[in-house]
């Protein structure tokens, strides 16, 4: 990332993780990316989630703000123009609570805006769609007999329709083979189950349809408890193969999030 002060800043605010390598290839690579697409701009780093802020001052003595302390440290820093952008899947909880946290804030900067997470506008799903197309449906294979199925996290919030959205988004894209379920929200394991039922498929390919392959990818999709993805799959008869990868390592993701960089800067 970029450090130099320059007077203007993009804060790249993500909910986090533990797992320091696929931090840098994921939350790191789309970091480094807007820097380079903005050299002009000093690029910043905050979580949203406390528990891995402290988890990795902890265990590897590595500083992160939360997102109230890199707004301070910003005014502190003599930022005056700020752009915010999440790295978040969907408007959910955690992209509430950013905006909530950033509000409190806006008179104290002469300009401050707020980028979109990966899926807001109709756009940005055919932009996903066509992310999915060209990195996970290459690498999975689209052999007859085969499903993909993308595992996001799910919410209990109203934004948890984003998964039946891109669903639908693929179905009639062309994917009539291709998934969305979630950890913990609708469609869960059990209903994308039932809308495979009678397609007779024989190998599935299970991929994380979230920013990092972390806890959720290691466990609840590739993990051997029962529970898991994989092992719901394969109780229905599926030969499994799991891509653990996170959408950040993929560019074509990752120019997503740099486009709404460029949105929110013409909002400044």
């Amino acid at each position: 990332m970029q450090t130099a002060s320059c007077g203007r800043a993009i804060l790249v605010v993500s909910f986090g993780t533990s797992y320091n390598e696929t931090r840098a290839r994921t939350i790191g690579a789309i970091e480094d990316q807007i820097a380079k697409e903005y050299p002009d701009w000093e690029v910043r780093r905050a979580f949203t989630s406390r528990m891995v802020i402290k988890k990795l001052l902890r265990r590897d003595g590595e500083r992160v703000d939360h997102i109230t302390d890199a707004m301070e440290r910003l005014i502190s820093d003599g930022i005056r123009t700020a752009v915010v952008q999440p790295t978040h899947i969907m408007n959910g909880m955690e992209y509430d609570d950013m905006i909530r946290a950033v509000s409190e804030y806006r008179d104290r900067f002469d300009s401050l805006s707020v980028g979109r997470p990966l899926l807001t506008s109709a756009e940005d799903y055919v932009n996903a769609v066509s992310a999915i197309a060209s990195t996970v449906l290459k690498e999975a294979g689209r052999e007859t007999g085969t499903a993909v199925v993308l595992m996001g996290h799910g919410s209990e919030h109203y934004a948890n329709s984003s998964y039946s959205q891109l669903y639908l988004e693929l179905l009639l894209s062309g994917f009539p083979d291709v998934y969305v379920t979630t950890v913990e929200g609708f469609p869960d394991f059990e209903d994308t189950v039932r809308l495979m039922d009678g397609k007779d498929y024989r190998d599935a390919v299970l991929f994380p349809f979230m920013l990092v392959a972390g806890d959720h990818a290691e466990n609840d999709m590739a993990g051997d408890d029962e529970g898991s993805l994989k092992s719901v799959m394969e109780s229905h008869g599926c030969k499994v193969r799991c891509i653990m990868k996170g959408l950040g390592e993929y560019r074509e993701f990752r120019d997503i999030f740099v486009a709404h960089v460029h949105d929110a800067m013409r909002m400044i």
